[in-house]
């Protein structure tokens, strides 16, 4: 896998070219495991990456190679934050032909702007919606995402926490951490490809099991990818993909391209459209 990589323009020796090449291999060692932490944007209202981002990504690292033969076309981000986990996600990819479109979504404006500094950092464009969920892209985006990440709040706290301003919002789930994850799944399933995956960190408290019911009875398997317990908490990130028959797939794969080169024909490569509901 290759990186973009800057090089002076001038005459080098052969000793010089493999001094190149050894450094090209070892930045693509390091950006294929995904963002640097150094070059992450903070603002003390938006969450910064811990514990549930780090076990995210290394569920995204751990699926690397599947991820890759996947070749997805369009990726997203509900509740982006810092822009820890679409950056990561987008580094572990890489794209030298530019085909992957990278979309994020947050409510917090500070975690949107965040967002797009982080991915500019590390030469990635990703195009950051301001909108609760994606609501705003339900019907533009329905059935043409092909991997869906999201780290939800998931904290169990009062009902009247959940969809407070500022940070607050990333990490209120209300009654038993589920408010704005129930929000969230039907949302997923309405913009998930047939051949479609989703990335979702969930606590114990917030009945994983019963979760991976939930998306069963809308034609989903699952499987825990990463699980991880730290003193505060037992960390799960699911994997959810759809059931579909091998023959619909070559089917959905060629409706999903035409759709989604329609699509982008029309739309402008802004580098932060904010769209309000």
């Amino acid at each position: 896998m290759e990186h973009n990589i800057e090089l002076e323009s001038v005459s080098i020796s052969m000793p010089s070219i493999r001094a190149g090449e050894s450094k090209k291999r070892i930045m693509s060692k390091i950006t294929s495991r995904g963002a640097q932490i150094h070059l992450v944007s903070r603002h003390p209202e938006v969450y910064e990456p811990c514990d549930d981002s780090f076990a995210l990504a290394d569920a995204l690292l751990a699926d690397r190679t599947n991820l890759l033969e996947h070749k997805p076309m369009l990726c997203l981000e509900i509740g982006c934050g810092s822009g820890y986990i679409i950056t990561s996600l987008a580094t572990m990819l890489g794209d030298e032909t530019n085909t992957i479109q990278y979309f994020a979504t947050d409510i917090n404006p500070h975690a949107a702007d965040a967002t797009r500094k982080t991915s500019e950092a590390h030469g990635v464009h990703v195009e950051v919606v301001l909108t609760d969920i994606a609501s705003s892209l339900g019907k533009r985006l329905s059935r043409m995402v092909d991997v869906v990440v999201v780290n939800p709040p998931y904290v169990p706290t009062p009902e009247e926490e959940v969809g407070c301003e500022g940070i607050t919002a990333s990490w209120a789930g209300g009654e038993n951490g589920r408010s704005v994850i129930d929000r969230i799944l039907p949302v997923v399933d309405e913009l998930l490809s047939e051949k479609g995956w989703l990335y979702m960190v969930s606590l114990t408290a917030n009945k994983p099991s019963q979760i991976c019911r939930l998306m069963g009875e809308r034609g989903y398997a699952s499987r825990i990818v990463v699980q991880r317990s730290t003193e505060e908490e037992s960390l799960h990130v699911i994997k959810f993909w759809r059931e579909v028959d091998e023959a619909m797939k070559g089917h959905s794969r060629t409706a999903t391209q035409t759709a989604s080169d329609s699509w982008f024909s029309q739309f402008s490569r802004s580098t932060f459209w904010r769209k309000n509901n």
